[in-house]
């Protein structure tokens, strides 16, 4: 039976009495029949080194056990080969990597806008919510709008930002300095949690 382009069933001819068969992938591993290589350095099912035998004998001793041969380092010279359940194995992978995912944390950016004159009380507001926002994880995009002839005095606008960097600064870490983007200046804040975990 030859493999097809994307997996194929692989019965081993010469150990028939087995009823061993094995489902494989081109983009996988090498398994059982589809190792080329003479010999190898087997690895059995306890991690215990048994050498470098010949590829018959390591088909024949992973038969004997009811189990698979795979070749985890088809780069090495020769190739190690391990004695494990092969299905089992990616079971637990694929499930490793399913929770992997279900537990990982997307980062959103969470943007908040003002005004160049605003009030102190919307600006206590406003800090409360970049608060929320950061220590749920998130960043932080603040940006102060200029309406009309506001644009000609960014310093009032870049002090706004200014201040809610140091009203953060227990929450948040600076990312992006104030930047005028158009009619907006900008600056962004990594949630501090997260930056101090990875650095």
């Amino acid at each position: 039976m030859t493999l097809g382009a994307s997996a194929a069933f692989l019965c081993w001819d010469r150990y028939e009495h087995s009823g061993r068969c094995s489902a494989i992938s081109r983009e996988d591993v090498q398994i059982n029949d589809a190792i080329r290589a003479r010999e190898v350095r087997l690895i059995d099912e306890n991690n215990t080194q048994m050498g470098i035998v010949g590829i018959r004998d390591a088909l024949r001793i992973a038969v004997e056990k009811d189990l698979d041969l795979v070749n985890v380092a088809p780069t090495a010279k020769p190739p190690v080969c391990r004695i494990m359940d092969y299905g089992k194995f990616k079971y637990e992978q694929s499930k490793k990597e399913k929770d992997a995912r279900k537990n990982q944390k997307v980062v959103a950016i969470k943007e908040i806008r003002m005004t160049p004159n605003i009030e102190d009380h919307d600006f206590d507001t406003k800090v409360k919510a970049a608060i929320k926002f950061l220590q749920e994880g998130d960043k932080v995009k603040a940006a102060v709008r200029f309406r009309g002839r506001e644009i000609t005095h960014p310093a009032i606008g870049q002090a706004v930002l200014e201040k809610m960097v140091k009203e953060l600064e227990p929450y948040g870490i600076l990312e992006r300095s104030p930047r005028l983007e158009g009619r907006n200046m900008i600056i962004i804040l990594n949630p501090r949690q997260a930056t101090e975990k990875t650095s």
